[in-house]
């Protein structure tokens, strides 16, 4: 459940880790986000349609996330690296309905050539602790198709354990969770 009636504390604008800053994503970011659009493996765990090429499955992500920030939904923040001032990915808190509940998700999604070196925990974690210390919800999730390896080992490593399986617009997935009492911070 989500405990917080001021959702604009779901965004992380301005705040950031060791290696990542953390801001707003905007029409700048389009083509850079439409690379990562073009990767056959990125949008492979996503429920977009096959035939809908690459600018219109990214135009449809950046509609959404606006809808997000409109709306008090949450939304993704845009990753930048402190030291290159190269674009990242995106993570953030996301307000969602899964199975008629309402739950906090910790999204993320990178660009390819940044995977694997930690960055996806690295944002998750802040997202984490992020919730937990400003009080924005009893307990977290990751939406994560169950063929989705690299995501479930980011989503162990921050913690959270395989809740249960279901579907979720229209697909299979593994939802994972940690609650606020077991976290430690």
């Amino acid at each position: 459940m989500i405990k917080t009636e001021n959702r604009a504390d779901l965004l992380l604008f301005g705040q950031h880790t060791g290696r990542l800053y953390f801001r707003k994503l905007d029409s700048e970011d389009f083509d850079t986000w439409l690379r990562f659009c073009e990767d056959p493996d990125s949008l492979r765990y996503f429920a977009f349609s096959e035939t809908d090429p690459a600018d219109v499955k990214c135009q449809q992500w950046f509609d959404k996330i606006a809808w997000r920030y409109e709306n008090s939904k949450g939304g993704m923040n845009a990753l930048i690296d402190k030291e290159s001032g190269s674009f990242v990915g995106q993570c953030g808190l996301l307000v969602q309905t899964v199975d008629e509940q309402e739950e906090l998700e910790i999204g993320y999604s990178l660009m390819p050539e940044f995977r694997g070196l930690g960055y996806a925990l690295e944002a998750a974690a802040k997202c984490r602790d992020h919730a937990f210390q400003n009080e924005l919800a009893d307990s977290l999730i990751s939406i994560i198709h169950p063929d989705n390896i690299a995501s479930q080992n980011v989503a162990l490593k921050n913690g959270m354990k395989l809740s249960k399986q279901t579907i979720y617009s229209g697909i299979p997935v593994n939802i994972y969770r940690i609650m606020k009492a077991e976290w430690k911070n």
